[in-house]
């Protein structure tokens, strides 16, 4: 049976590690680390499904509250955070290389999958892929103010997740804005969803989805 328990890191040396640890019954060699959105935690429903989802197909999973977030309970990320945010996720991935011995992959929804990419942009060969769930290309209604700065910088392969209804980012601007990233790409456009991604709906197939869509790819 797969399991799931509350993990903490405190290493000396580095930022703390909070959140999750979904093993899978079966040994596994490959670690999948999730992190949150702006207005989340690590417990969001997105993430939580999605961390099953590819638990059940055998990977473990990490999924992590930023630095932010464990110093705030509440509200959006203080102006300024995303580099502490960042080393979070440059701890958690340190972290989990103690707990796996394949692959890292490093992905999350929306401001927590931005501060990954930044993460992998700036640090190349960190992790083998992303996962970007709901990349927030623009704030709504600002379709000017691109956050495509670090784009040309990313060398591993990305899989991007993005409701059809995104106010962050319209799938169109999304395919113009991927043709920035040298590094192999794919879109997976979800019917019906918007930045949320998870609906009532899709609840019960899209975790699935998103795992098979990021193993073919």
């Amino acid at each position: 049976m797969n399991s799931c328990r509350e993990f903490f890191d405190a290493s000396p040396d580095r930022v703390s590690v909070r959140g999750f640890l979904h093993r899978p019954s079966a040994p596994a060699r490959d670690c999948l680390i999730l992190t949150h959105g702006a207005g989340a935690n690590c417990s969001s429903p997105l993430l939580v499904s999605v961390a099953d989802a590819f638990c059940d197909a055998g990977w473990i999973v990490l999924r992590c509250d930023l630095p932010f977030r464990q110093s705030r309970p509440h509200g959006p990320p203080p102006r300024g955070s995303a580099e502490r945010d960042q080393q979070g996720l440059q701890a958690a991935v340190a972290s989990m290389r103690q707990h796996a011995s394949g692959h890292i992959f490093l992905g999350g929804h929306s401001y927590g999958g931005r501060q990954a990419s930044m993460l992998a942009a700036a640090e190349s060969g960190l992790v083998d892929r992303l996962l970007l769930l709901s990349y927030p290309l623009h704030p709504p209604q600002h379709p000017a103010e691109l956050r495509t700065a670090h784009f040309p910088r990313l060398q591993a392969p990305v899989l991007f997740v993005h409701g059809v209804r995104d106010g962050f980012g319209s799938i169109d601007e999304m395919t113009e804005a991927l043709k920035l990233i040298p590094a192999p790409v794919h879109l997976l456009p979800v019917a019906g969803a918007g930045h949320e991604l998870l609906t009532k709906q899709n609840r019960s197939e899209l975790p699935k989805a998103i795992v098979d869509g990021f193993l073919d790819f």
